[in-house]
């Protein structure tokens, strides 16, 4: 999850937006997860609103940033004030985080690739260090939305794409299974890179880890299929 994903307050999985309030390593991420169940504490009844208020004590208790604890008790004490949410949302609004800033220059860097002002080679040399900076130490939800836009678009060559696959591949294994299943239920990327994924599996995973990726990639394309109804 990124900041903006949260902001306008639509939730998902209420335990993965209470993981990310306690656990995340960037508190703006952690703030924002605590919108969209702000939101619906808001709405609750009675009994439900009891649910939500423990809820919010437990991340007041747990989160490891103090700023999130605050956060979770000004909710609390407002009883989920429509005021007292928009004002957390105004205020991660106005914020741009260091993995933001980072990813933006990024962004650059694949304009110059796109216009053909900077060589392949030179372009994977940024992305590695791109990759070190912000999936390792800043935001890896912002690095992850980055690997897949670039998997997915037409203007970024066939062959720097097949080395971010390469690279994505040496990843630790929570994290290659994270962008591989993107890839692989990937409705933009191109279908030779996608099988070419599937082709390096074995070279690089035990059974279970392949397994794995199977099954998570199932499960994606799942969401994409129900999603897809529910817009119709």
């Amino acid at each position: 999850m990124i900041t903006d994903d949260l902001l306008n307050g639509t939730i998902a999985d209420p335990a993965a937006l209470t993981i990310a309030a306690i656990v995340s390593r960037d508190g703006q991420v952690a703030r924002a997860a605590m919108i969209p169940l702000s939101v619906a504490a808001s709405g609750a009844g009675h009994l439900d609103r009891q649910r939500f208020e423990r809820l919010f004590q437990l991340i007041e208790e747990s989160a490891f940033d103090p700023a999130i604890r605050e956060s979770a008790d000004a909710l609390i004490v407002s009883r989920f004030r429509e005021s007292q949410i928009r004002e957390l949302v105004d205020e991660l609004g106005g914020v741009v985080g260091p993995a933001r800033i980072r990813y933006r220059a990024f962004l650059d860097i694949i304009r110059m690739l796109v216009d053909k002002r900077i060589s392949g080679a030179a372009f994977l040399d940024e992305f590695v260090e791109f990759t070190h900076v912000v999936a390792g130490k800043l935001d890896f939800g912002i690095y992850s939305m980055c690997v897949d836009r670039l998997f997915g678009s037409e203007n970024v060559p066939l062959p720097v794409k097949t080395f971010l696959l390469k690279e994505v591949l040496r990843f630790p294994p929570l994290i290659r299974k994270e962008l591989l299943t993107n890839l692989l239920s990937s409705t933009s990327a191109p279908t030779e890179l996608v099988h070419l994924a599937r082709g390096e599996l074995a070279g690089v995973m035990s059974t279970d880890q392949i397994k794995e990726i199977v099954l998570f990639t199932t499960l994606k394309l799942a969401w994409q299929a129900q999603a897809a109804l529910s817009a119709r």
